[in-house]
């Protein structure tokens, strides 16, 4: 009987202080979309999935309130909450939120689909790179859909985000006739309408709120479907790590681009001052997080072409001294290759008209005048040191010989010469050993 409760109380304390995995609290994750999707929300959000995916989470929340994003990082997203072991549940809130265009991809994909009053959703027609909004404009064919754009491309562009939403809409069992309206027109939706228009799941306040009404519901999670069970479920925040916050940094257009341009002045500043290795090294390490951001965001090589030309012209102007017209080209040629290279029509991937404005009064300056300045001042003969006597003029002193004194630049030197020069002969210094100087006649 002792034993026995000596093994009961172990038991319990054991349980006490060493608690498993029934014990531990099942875990609603939330995380945070705000703002445009591009390359480090899409990191984000997968590593957060994958997370609560090893962690036994009982659900992910994606709290999400975007104008859009990229495509490329849309698909990664989608894929990843398709693969989820875990529900995930898109939450297009606070009041005032929206899930635009990638968004609204998102919501579908999601086995939960949830709005906050005062919330849309909607407008998910696909933006062309360099471009607008497509699929508003009218077919010259009589034979063809009115609805659908004339550009084979853009067609066939459109065509294939439709398919796709449908797809997401048909594994959700939600409405694929308004999501393809979404597409083709730029459908939106508000809250109250979207639950009517079968579009969402539930309209819910808050997360709290959001757990309470989708506890029990149906839902298909990796392809299969499954009872959600998400009372008393703890929240926890998952915001974004110094990681996504760093890599977000480097992915804005505006930062990218002036990475680009800071690596240029560097190397251009290193070719022009070797040996001074600080703008060189510099340089390289910004062309280098340059190169990263760019593989990443949609840009326009056309664009980059021209920003490129421009700063070569710019400096060709410092060479060649062309009294300004391949500098005025060079800075034109900037300018337009600025514009163009991120000219996606994505909201959050555009350069600012002041980034562009700067960045082209800056880099003017740089080459045209700091640039020309260093460069001139290579051309200037040396006036100090051993360098600067030889060939200078002068008269000699006196003398007796081959050595004598003579004035160069205003000092008196000792001199020796291969023959004998008359006092007031005009010399010419051809070579200097310490202190003694070599002189010819003038």
């Amino acid at each position: 009987m002792l034993w026995r409760a000596i093994a009961l109380a172990a038991l319990a304390l054991s349980a006490v202080v060493l608690p498993g995995s029934a014990q531990s609290p099942r875990r609603a994750v939330v995380l945070e979309i705000s703002g445009a999707i591009g390359p480090a929300v899409a990191d984000y959000i997968i590593g957060g999935i994958a997370q609560a995916g090893r962690e036994s989470a009982g659900l992910v929340v994606l709290r999400m309130d975007t104008p859009g994003g990229l495509a490329a990082s849309m698909r990664k997203m989608v894929s990843a909450i398709l693969a989820s072991p875990v529900p995930v549940a898109t939450f297009v809130a606070p009041s005032g939120a929206r899930a635009a265009s990638a968004g609204t991809y998102i919501a579908y994909a999601s086995a939960v689909a949830a709005m906050a009053p005062g919330t849309n959703i909607g407008a998910a027609t696909p933006v062309q790179l360099g471009g607008g909004f497509l699929g508003g404009e009218k077919k010259k064919d009589e034979n063809q859909n009115a609805s659908e754009p004339a550009d084979t491309e853009t067609r066939k562009l459109v065509n294939d985000s439709v398919a796709y939403i449908r797809s997401l809409a048909e594994l959700n069992k939600r409405n694929a006739d308004w999501a393809e309206r979404a597409v083709r027109a730029a459908a939106s939706l508000t809250a109250s309408a979207a639950l009517k228009e079968n579009v969402i799941d539930v309209i819910a306040d808050d997360v709290p709120d959001l757990l309470r009404k989708i506890d029990g519901r149906s839902a298909i999670v990796a392809g299969k479907p499954v009872r959600l069970q998400t009372s008393g479920l703890q929240i926890v925040e998952a915001p974004p790590g110094w990681r996504t916050q760093l890599m977000a940094l480097v992915t804005d257009p505006n930062i990218a681009f002036l990475l680009m341009l800071v690596g240029i002045y560097g190397i251009v500043f290193e070719f022009a001052a070797p040996g001074t290795l600080v703008p060189g090294t510099i340089g390289g390490i910004c062309l280098l997080l340059a190169a990263y951001a760019l593989n990443l965001l949609p840009i326009n090589y056309a664009g980059v072409a021209l920003v490129v030309l421009g700063i070569a012209l710019m400096i060709a102007e410092v060479h060649i001294g062309s009294f300004g017209v391949v500098g005025i080209a060079g800075v034109v040629s900037f300018a337009i290759g600025s514009f163009m290279m991120f000219n996606s029509g994505i909201p959050g991937f555009e350069l600012s008209f002041g980034v562009i404005a700067a960045a082209t009064a800056a880099t003017g300056a740089f080459f045209l005048l700091v640039l020309g300045l260093l460069l001139r001042s290579h051309k200037r003969p040396v006036i100090t040191g051993k360098e600067a006597l030889l060939g200078a003029e002068g008269e000699s002193l006196d003398w007796q010989q081959e050595e004598g004194r003579v004035r160069v630049l205003g000092e008196v030197w000792r001199a020796r010469s291969a023959r004998p020069l008359a006092p007031g002969t005009r010399v010419k210094v051809i070579d200097r050993e310490g202190l003694v100087l070599f002189v010819e006649p003038a």
